[in-house]
């Protein structure tokens, strides 16, 4: 099967699923506004997002449902799409920071041969979640999270997060793995290695709502491994959650070689060579050490926007790694 999209669907989806992962780190507290939970800048910044969002969905296969769960954090909003494989549990995707579930565009009908399929807009990020009360830590985000999977239907689901999605999986499982059948983890951030310092020095203009577009959408792109952003719907999507919506989550906290070890679902950790959220070399060395019960992909040549850029090969190695843990 063919690794790369086509050139003309590439420039689409080469954008980086979590592009802002480390966005608001450095900035948090100094932008901060009086309100306890997410919230949109203005009436017209959630304009903005929601019809750029509303164009980047359009690419997506209708969905079978659409679920909103409420939760003791506020209402999240869950979309499920009916596959057509015989996966015995489904699986449920978490995405990047800014990017909500049209990030996963690329991956979706790939996807879709294993089984249904759930996809999950992070609570507190933009998107279609709510945020109604203060997330304050670690155990506050797998709450939320654990809530949301113990509303669905299905008893356990295959869970796939990219990016900071990568890290609320990990996340989730180190306090509650109950609902969890297997992890992949996309070039999850503060997993394996930690966010290089010039990436977050480069992130700190991007986090600037009143800084010009053209601010985030380099950072956006040097995520991507330079891939171009301009006028492409998912970028539009991530670059206006980035300027129009206020972040009030805690920054998530490196989870450990020690906590890594006591993770009792599979995981799959997919690594990408050229991505600017970690050293790659380290994050693959941490995964083979840590993980009892896991396995390793090195992709070399992919950037952080791995999902967009590989699909057909992520796709079979999600497909192979839960025919084995179903």
């Amino acid at each position: 099967m063919n690794e790369r999209v086509p050139k003309r669907r590439r420039r689409y989806l080469q954008v980086a699923a979590g592009a802002l992962t480390v966005g608001a780190l450095a900035l948090t507290f100094a932008l901060r506004s009086p309100s306890p939970v997410g919230h949109w800048n203005s009436a017209a910044s959630e304009d903005r997002f929601l019809a750029a969002y509303d164009r980047a969905f359009e690419d997506l296969p209708t969905p079978a449902e659409t679920i909103d769960v409420r939760t003791d954090y506020g209402v999240v909003r869950v979309y499920r799409f009916a596959g057509t494989g015989g996966s015995t549990h489904p699986l449920l995707l978490l995405p990047g920071r800014s990017s909500a579930t049209p990030v996963w565009a690329a991956n979706l009908p790939g996807l879709l041969t294993i089984g249904d399929v759930y996809t999950v807009d992070l609570l507190g990020e933009p998107g279609r979640s709510i945020q109604e009360r203060p997330i304050t830590d670690d155990e506050d985000q797998a709450a939320w999270l654990e809530q949301t999977l113990d509303a669905l239907p299905a008893d356990k689901v295959h869970v796939i997060g990219l990016s900071i999605g990568g890290w609320t999986a990990a996340n989730l499982a180190v306090h509650d793995s109950s609902h969890i059948a297997s992890l992949t983890l996309i070039d999850p951030v503060e997993v394996f290695s930690d966010i290089p310092w010039n990436t977050a020095i480069r992130a700190l203009p991007a986090a600037v709502p009143w800084l010009p577009k053209s601010w985030r959408d380099s950072f956006n792109s040097y995520t991507a491994g330079g891939a171009e952003v301009q006028n492409v719907p998912i970028a539009d999507m991530i670059e206006a959650g980035m300027q129009g919506y206020s972040l009030k989550l805690p920054q998530p906290t490196r989870i450990t070689d020690q906590r890594l070890s006591t993770l009792d679902a599979p995981v799959l950790a997919v690594i990408a060579g050229r991505s600017v959220m970690h050293n790659a070399t380290d994050a693959v060395a941490t995964a083979e050490r840590a993980l009892l019960n896991g396995t390793v992909r090195l992709y070399p040549d992919a950037s952080h926007a791995i999902n967009g850029e590989y699909p057909d090969r992520l796709r079979d190695d999600i497909a192979d790694f839960v025919a084995k843990n179903s």
